[in-house]
C-alpha cells in the first residue's frame, strides 16, 4: 500500500491520471465527468497556516441521500447525565473474553465510553475516551444487513489499536494500522473499519482544535515526532452500486440512512485535510542525561491546542522504549499532582511506574484515570525497588508502549464504566503499603 508523507502537507493524489485539475486551473472544473466537492476542517477565515480543506473529485456527490433517522441502538455515547463527578483514582483491567458477545459487532457498534469532559460536541472543545471491540468488519454484508459506513459530525477520532490490525477505508484512500501505530480520522470523513478476526483498542474523540504536532520551543526542530513520518493515503476508489447504511454520529446520537452507492468513489483529491497514520516506533525520545525527571510533555506526539496558550485541550503522549541514565536521582516518575487530567492505557509490555500483577495491576489492554490534582505516582513495589538501588547504571526500558490522553478539563467517568466488571476495586491499595522511612 502506497502512502504520502509529511504532516500538514497539501497533497495531490490521483487514482486515475488527470482526475484532479492541473495546477493553476479552476479547482471547481472537475475533469473526467467527475463532481468537485470540498470538505473544510476549519473555519474559512482561519489563518492560512491553520486552514484545513481538501477538494474531492468524486463520481457522485455525497449529498445524494434521503433524510437521516435516529437509529435504535445502544447508548454507547455519553449524555451529560451519564457522566459522574468522581475524584477517585480509577483503573480498569482489559475486559475478559468477549466470547459471550454476538458475532456481529462492528466497530461503530462496539464502542464503550469510559470517560469524557462534561461538554457537548457543539462546544468545539473537550474530548471523550472509548474502548472499542469488534468481531465483524464494517464491510461485511448479507441479504438483511448492508455494508456500514461511518461519518462523525462531532469530532475527530484518534485510534490506538491494542489487539488486531485495522484497514481503514476512507474517501481519501486506505490506511493499514496495526498495534504500535495510531490513526487519526478527521471530523466529517466517511470511513469503514475492516479487519480479520476480533480487534480491540482505544479512541480519543477530540471535539476541539484538530490534532497537530506540538511546538518544541528550546528543543528545536529535531526529535519527538518528525513530520515526514506521518503517512497519508493515496487516492483509490470504487465505482460500486450497492446499498450501504450510512451511520452518522451527531450530538452523541447515531443517525442512519441507506445510500445506493459506495461513498468511496473519490478518484482524485488535493488539499491538507485528510486521514493519516503514524508509527509510534518512529518517535525520537529525549530524556535527561544528568539528573532530575523531565515533565511528560517531552513525550507529546500530538496536541489539540486550547484558547489558553500553552494549555492543551487534549494531548496524546506516549511512553516508549528508552534509556534511563540519570544519576543521583529517583528514576521512575515522581509523586505528583497537576492541573491536567490523565487517562492512561498500555498497549504492550510493562509500564515502569506500575506493577503488572494480573489480578489488580496495570496490564496491556488496561487503563487508568487520574483526574486534576489527584495524587498519584509509582506504586509501593516500584518505589521500593527504585529507592534501594545504590549505584545507578544506564538501563534501557524495553518492550513497552504506554500512552496517555491528557486533558485540561476533568475526565468524568461514564456511569457504565463505574459498574463494569473490569473496574478494579482495589486500585488505591497499590499505595497503602508505603511506610514512612523518615529519620532524624
Amino acid at each position: 500500500m502506497n502512502y504520502m508523507s509529511g504532516f500538514g502537507n497539501e497533497f495531490i493524489s490521483e487514482a486515475i491520471k488527470g482526475s484532479v485539475p492541473s495546477l493553476g486551473a479552476n479547482p471547481q472544473h472537475a475533469p473526467l465527468g467527475l463532481v468537485a466537492e470540498q470538505i473544510s476542517g476549519s473555519a474559512f477565515t482561519k489563518q492560512r497556516c491553520h486552514n484545513l480543506r481538501s477538494y474531492l473529485y468524486r463520481i457522485q456527490p455525497s449529498a445524494v441521500h434521503g433524510p437521516l433517522l435516529v437509529l435504535d441502538s445502544p447508548s454507547i455515547f455519553h449524555q451529560p447525565a451519564d457522566l459522574v463527578s468522581n475524584p477517585n483514582r480509577l483503573r480498569w483491567s482489559k475486559p475478559k473474553s468477549k466470547d459471550s458477545q454476538p458475532n456481529n459487532i462492528s466497530f461503530d457498534q462496539g464502542l464503550e465510553c469510559l470517560c469524557a469532559n462534561k461538554v457537548t460536541p457543539s462546544s468545539r472543545s473537550g474530548s471523550s475516551v472509548y474502548r472499542y471491540y469488534a468481531n465483524e468488519s464494517m464491510g461485511a454484508t448479507s441479504p438483511k444487513k448492508p455494508r456500514r459506513v461511518f461519518k462523525n459530525h462531532d469530532g475527530e477520532f484518534l485510534i490506538v489499536p491494542q489487539t488486531g490490525e485495522l484497514k481503514l477505508k476512507t474517501e481519501f484512500g486506505q490506511l493499514e494500522v496495526k498495534p504500535g501505530e495510531i490513526a487519526v480520522l478527521p471530523r466529517g470523513v466517511f470511513f469503514q473499519v475492516l479487519h480479520d478476526g476480533p480487534v480491540y483498542g482505544y479512541i480519543c474523540e477530540n471535539y476541539g482544535a484538530p490534532f497537530t504536532i506540538p511546538d518544541k520551543g528550546v528543543i528545536g526542530p529535531n526529535s519527538l515526532a518528525a513530520p515526514r513520518d506521518f503517512l497519508y493515503p493515496e487516492a483509490s476508489y470504487e465505482d460500486l452500486k450497492q446499498t450501504h447504511l450510512l451511520v452518522s454520529k451527531f450530538d452523541n446520537k447515531l443517525w442512519g440512512v441507506e445510500i445506493e452507492r459506495s461513498p468511496f468513489d473519490v478518484v482524485g483529491w488535493f488539499g491538507n485535510y485528510a486521514p493519516y497514520k503514524y508509527d509510534l516506533a518512529k518517535f525520537c525520545t529525549i530524556n535527561t542525561v544528568s539528573f532530575d525527571h523531565p515533565d511528560p510533555s517531552i513525550f507529546t506526539v500530538l496536541t489539540s491546542p486550547s484558547y489558553d496558550e500553552g494549555t492543551a485541550n487534549v494531548d496524546f503522549v506516549i511512553f516508549p522504549p528508552r534509556w534511563m541514565v540519570a544519576e543521583t536521582t529517583f528514576r521512575p516518575p515522581y509523586f505528583h499532582r497537576n492541573i491536567m487530567s490523565e487517562f492512561m492505557g498500555l498497549i504492550h509490555g510493562e509500564y515502569d511506574a506500575k506493577s503488572a500483577d494480573e489480578g489488580n495491576g496495570f496490564v496491556p489492554g488496561g487503563a487508568s484515570l487520574h483526574n486534576c490534582m489527584s495524587s498519584h505516582g509509582p506504586d509501593t513495589q516500584t518505589h521500593k525497588e527504585a529507592t534501594k538501588e545504590k549505584k545507578l547504571t544506564p538501563k534501557k526500558i524495553e518492550n513497552t508502549m504506554a500512552f496517555m490522553f491528557e486533558s485540561s478539563s476533568y475526565y468524568l467517568p461514564h456511569k457504565q464504566a463505574l459498574s463494569c466488571s473490569s473496574l478494579q476495586t482495589g486500585y488505591d491499595d497499590c499505595w497503602l503499603g508505603m511506610q514512612p522511612s523518615f529519620k532524624v
